[in-house]
C-alpha cells in the first residue's frame, strides 16, 4: 500500500513539478517507473517475452517458430566456441533499452521497469538455476574515469530482487584494454579482451553457476573471455545477461 502510495505521489511531482521529457521522442514522461522513456516508447520498444525461437545458447533470434518442448534444439552454430553456456537479453537495442544504456554510461541508476524486466529474464530458462552473479568487470583505471561500473549497477539491482548473492571481488579486470569500436568485427574484439580477465578468488567460484552481467550483448566476444576465464576457476557453468543485443 505504502509503495503503490509513494508511487502515485512521485508521478504527480515528476507530472507537474519536475516535468521530464522523454528522452526518445520529447514528450512528457508520467510515470517515474519509466525512467528517461515515455510509456509509448517502452511499448515500441521490444522487449522478449520469453517465448521467442532463439539460438538456446547464445539467445540470437532465429526465424520460424518451434515447440516448447523443442526449443533446447535451436542452436544458430556461431556460437559454438563461445565459453558462456547461455547469454539472454531483455530486448533489442533499440527505443527506451537503447535510452536506459546510453543513460547508464553516465549515471549510476536504472528505471524500475528495466529492474523489472532484467529479473523477469533472470526467472526464466536456463538463467534461473544460476547461484551467484558477477558483473563484468571494468579495469581500475577505467573504473576511476567513470567512478562506477555499469554491469555492477544492474547485477545489484537484480540481485535485491532476485535474492542471488553479487561478487564483485572474486573477479577482475587485470589488462586495460581499448574501448570496442563500432565497426569491429568479432575476431578483432575477441583479440582484444584475449587474457584480459582473471579469477582473484577462485575458491568462491568453483562449483558455482554464474550469472554474468553486462549492458551490452554485441558479437559475445567480451562475455565469451570472461567465461572461460571463470570456468578455467572452476565454476560449473556461465550463463549471460544483458540489457539489450542488436538485431543483425
Amino acid at each position: 500500500m505504502f509503495a503503490d502510495s509513494l508511487e502515485k505521489f512521485l508521478d504527480a511531482t515528476l507530472t507537474l513539478v519536475y516535468p521530464q521529457a522523454c528522452a526518445i521522442c520529447g514528450r512528457g514522461v508520467e510515470s517515474y517507473k519509466d525512467g528517461i522513456a515515455c510509456e509509448d516508447c517502452w511499448r515500441e520498444t521490444r522487449i522478449f517475452s520469453g517465448t521467442e525461437t532463439v539460438c538456446w545458447k547464445c539467445g540470437a533470434l532465429s526465424e520460424g517458430n518451434v515447440a516448447e518442448d523443442k526449443r533446447k534444439t535451436v542452436f544458430c552454430r556461431r556460437c559454438n566456441e563461445d565459453a558462456f553456456d547461455a547469454a539472454r537479453a531483455v530486448g533489442v537495442y533499440e527505443g527506451a533499452l537503447r535510452a536506459e544504456i546510453l543513460k547508464l554510461k553516465v549515471s549510476a541508476n536504472i528505471s524500475n521497469r528495466l529492474a523489472g524486466y532484467f529479473f523477469e529474464a533472470q526467472k526464466r530458462q536456463p538463467l534461473c538455476n544460476a547461484t551467484r552473479i558477477i558483473p563484468v568487470p571494468l579495469h581500475n583505471e577505467r573504473l576511476k574515469e567513470r567512478g562506477f561500473n555499469q554491469a555492477a549497477v544492474l547485477a545489484q539491482s537484480l540481485s535485491k530482487l532476485s535474492k542471488l548473492p553479487v561478487d564483485e571481488n572474486s573477479f577482475a579486470r587485470v589488462v586495460h584494454t581499448e574501448r570496442h569500436r563500432s565497426g569491429m568485427d568479432a575476431k578483432a574484439r575477441l583479440d582484444s579482451v584475449e587474457g584480459a580477465f582473471q579469477a582473484i578468488q577462485p575458491r568462491l567460484i568453483q562449483g558455482e553457476k554464474i550469472l554474468l552481467i553486462d549492458d551490452v550483448f554485441t558479437t559475445g566476444a567480451t562475455v565469451s573471455t570472461c567465461a572461460k576465464a571463470l570456468k578455467d576457476a572452476g565454476a560449473s557453468e556461465v550463463f549471460v545477461l544483458t540489457v539489450a543485443r542488436p538485431i543483425f
